[in-house]
C-alpha cells in the first residue's frame, strides 16, 4: 500500500500541481494561494474559540486551581489544547498579514480581525500570565508550546501594522514571562531532545532563534546557539531510515538540519550536511524518503503523521534552499518536499477534528513558507 501510495505521488507531481511552483523556480518548490488560505483560515477560525473537546495539561496545587479551559486560559483555550490554540492564532495573523499577496477575501479578513481582537485582550493576558507564573508550572508548554507563541510575536514584530502594533502590546506581559523561564531552562538542559513530538527541542530552537534575532535578544540567541553548537555540530549519520516513529509530527533529523541551517554559514552548513546526512541522491529524484501512511484519521496520536509530512517538506526544502546554488543536493530534496507537502496538504480538512484543530497551521507555515532561509 505504501509503494503504490508513492507511486501515485510521483505521478502528481510529474502531471504539476498548481499549489506548487516550478521546482527551477528562484526560491521555493510551493506556494500558497487565495482558496487555500480561505480554507486554512476557516479551520482556525472554527476553533479558536471552540472550548471543547479540550485536553487540559493542568497542575493544580490546590481545589481552587480548578476551572475550565477558558477560566484557566481565557485567552488561548480554543483548538483542543494550548498550544494549538496558539498557533491557530498564529495562522490567522500570518493569512491576514500576506491577505494583499494572496488575495484573501476581505470578508475572511474581517473575520480574523474580529476573532483576534475578541482574543488579544489586556484583561484575559493577565490571567494567562498568572497562570505560568504560579507555582509548580514552570514547565508548562515548554518547549513547543512557548516556541509557538514566541513565533505569535514575531509575525506581530515584523509587520508594520497598528492592529499588530496594538496586538503585540496586549501580549508582550506574556512574552517577558516565557522568554525569562526559557533563559533560565536552556544553561540546564544537558542533552538534546530527540523526540519525533512536542518535546523536542530542535523545532523549539528554531522557532525561539528566530523570534530573538527579530527581538534583538542577544542573550537568547547566544543561549540557543551555544546549546545547539553543543548538541549538535558533532553529531554524524542521523538514521532517517528509522523516522517516522508511530506518533511522530517532527522529524528528528531533518529539525536539526532545519536547525543548524540557521546557525551555520552556506559553505559550513553544507559540509556539516554531508557528514549528517550523506545518503541525500544526487540525481534529483524525490522517492528516496518515504511518506508518513496514517491508517486512521480519527485517531489523535496517528494523525500525526500528516503534520509529519507537513513539516518534512519544509524541512527539505529549507534544507535545499541554505545550500549553495549549484550543489547537486537540492534537486532531490526539492522534489522529496513536494512530494511529502503534496501528502500533507491533502489531508488537511475539517472532517475530523483530531487533525483539523492543527493540521492547517503547519500546511501554512509550509505554504507560505514563514521558516525560509
Amino acid at each position: 500500500m505504501k509503494k503504490i501510495l508513492q507511486i501515485a505521488l510521483i505521478l502528481v507531481a510529474w502531471c504539476g500541481n498548481p499549489l506548487f511552483a516550478d521546482e527551477a523556480g528562484p526560491e521555493r518548490a510551493t506556494a500558497v494561494n487565495a482558496e487555500l488560505a480561505s480554507r486554512f483560515a476557516q479551520l482556525a477560525l472554527d476553533c479558536v474559540h471552540r472550548e471543547y473537546p479540550n485536553k487540559i495539561a493542568h497542575v493544580l496545587n490546590s481545589d481552587a486551581d480548578s476551572g475550565t479551559p477558558s477560566q484557566l486560559h481565557p485567552v488561548f483555550y480554543g483548538c483542543f489544547d494550548w498550544h494549538s490554540s496558539v498557533h491557530g492564532h498564529w495562522l490567522l495573523l500570518r493569512l491576514l498579514r500576506l491577505a494583499p499577496e494572496i488575495g484573501l477575501p476581505q470578508q475572511k479578513q474581517d473575520e480574523i480581525v474580529t476573532a483576534l481582537n475578541q482574543s488579544f485582550n489586556a484583561q484575559a493576558i493577565v490571567t494567562e500570565v498568572a497562570y505560568f507564573e504560579a507555582e509548580n508550572r514552570g514547565s508548562y508548554e515548554r518547549p513547543y508550546g512557548m516556541a509557538w507563541f514566541l513565533q505569535l510575536t514575531t509575525e506581530l514584530r515584523e509587520w508594520d501594522d497598528p492592529r499588530a502594533a496594538a496586538w503585540l502590546e496586549t501580549l508582550l506581559p506574556l512574552e517577558a514571562v516565557i522568554v525569562s523561564q526559557i533563559t533560565s531552562w536552556l544553561p540546564n538542559l544537558a542533552y538534546a531532545i530527540r523526540l519525533g513530538t512536542h518535546n523536542q527541542s530542535m523545532f523549539a530552537f528554531g522557532l525561539m532563534l528566530d523570534w530573538a534575532r527579530e527581538a534583538g535578544d542577544e542573550q537568547m540567541s547566544a543561549l540557543i546557539i551555544e546549546r545547539s553548537l553543543a548538541f549538535h555540530s558533532e553529531d554524524r549519520n542521523c538514521p532517517l531510515n528509522y523516522e517516522p516513529s508511530g506518533e511522530d509530527f517532527l522529524s528528528p533529523c531533518l529539525m536539526e538540519a532545519d536547525l543548524m541551517r540557521r546557525i551555520l554559514n552556506r559553505q559550513a552548513f553544507s559540509e556539516w550536511l554531508a557528514g549528517f546526512m550523506p545518503g541525500i541522491p544526487r540525481d534529483g529524484r524525490g522517492d528516496w524518503l518515504a511518506i508518513g501512511i496514517v491508517m486512521d484519521p480519527t485517531d489523535g496520536k496517528l494523525v500525526h503523521l500528516d503534520g509529519v509530512n507537513l513539516s518534512r517538506a519544509w524541512n527539505l526544502e529549507n534544507i535545499a534552499m541554505a545550500l549553495p546554488e549549484d550543489d547537486d543536493r537540492r534537486p532531490a530534496l526539492l522534489a522529496a518536499a513536494k512530494l511529502h507537502a503534496e501528502a500533507g496538504i491533502a489531508n488537511v480538512s475539517a472532517e475530523h477534528y483530531e487533525g483539523s484543530h492543527w493540521l492547517a497551521s503547519f500546511a501554512t507555515y509550509l505554504v507560505t513558507g514563514r521558516g525560509k532561509p
